[in-house]
């Protein structure tokens, strides 16, 4: 029978206190914000405030296991504070363990070059940018990941992308600077290595943010899922992640 560890017990007991005391009393702040604010994609200053107090309690980028970065815990046990987190919209940000960051946050702590690190994870780690994760397409099934055909096309020491993404999550919020890109460097390779993986960042010409999308009416802001179009998109070939072909194995 698993059982949690001390330290465990007591990130569980910390983030049920924060929770009462600061979370759900603030919950209708935040959402009075987000429908009064000029700018809907803007993150609500109540939000910004409450990644301040969590950091200062420690209560900060719990999901990274086995990281010099993040609380250390196994999935079993970070598991029991994502059901807490997950009882509130607004708790998952406030702690920094919000998709997708999470996950990018992952990939570049496995796979980032110190470089790409420093750039990107380090301010990732910090609350102070977000991310997304541009794979799905519009006219293909993407739940099937081989079927992506964005293409990524080697060019001297830059990377040409040109294709159309939808379902971005994170990609609408003015915090967004950053999105990790799959697509097909090599559509000759094996099904399983034409796949790579790049970080394109949201100011390079040819990004366009085409739209937001809604889920059953809601459009989820400031957090939002764009569709994107990547035209002739051009970023240096170290921007790749981890190697061509690689993106199945990330």
């Amino acid at each position: 029978m698993y059982e949690l560890t001390g330290k465990a017990l007591e990130l569980q007991q910390q983030l049920t206190a924060f929770m009462d005391e600061h979370i759900y009393p603030n919950e209708h702040v935040f959402h009075e914000q987000v429908a009064t604010a000029s700018n809907r994609w803007a993150p609500p200053p109540i939000l910004e405030e409450l990644k301040v107090k969590a950091r200062a309690q420690g209560l900060w980028n719990l999901f990274l296991p086995e990281s010099e970065h993040g609380a250390g815990l196994t999935n079993f046990e970070y598991a029991h504070l994502c059901e807490i987190m997950g009882r509130s919209h607004v708790a998952a940000e406030v702690f920094n363990c919000s998709a997708p960051d999470t996950g990018n946050m992952e990939v570049l702590a496995r796979y980032g070059t110190p470089e790409q690190q420093e750039q990107w994870l380090k301010p990732l780690l910090n609350g102070e940018i977000r991310s997304c994760f541009s794979m799905t397409e519009p006219e293909v099934a993407s739940s099937d990941a081989t079927n992506i055909a964005c293409e990524i096309r080697r060019e001297g020491d830059e990377y040409v992308i040109n294709g159309q993404k939808w379902w971005s999550s994170g990609a609408m919020t003015t915090t967004c600077k950053i999105a990790i890109v799959m697509g097909k460097t090599d559509p000759t390779a094996e099904r399983h290595r034409q796949q790579s993986m790049i970080l394109v960042p949201l100011d390079t010409p040819g990004v366009e943010i085409v739209r937001a999308l809604h889920v059953f009416g809601y459009d989820h802001a400031p957090h939002g899922h764009a569709e994107i179009h990547y035209n002739n998109v051009r970023v240096p070939a170290s921007n790749m992640l981890l190697g061509e072909g690689r993106g199945f194995e990330i």
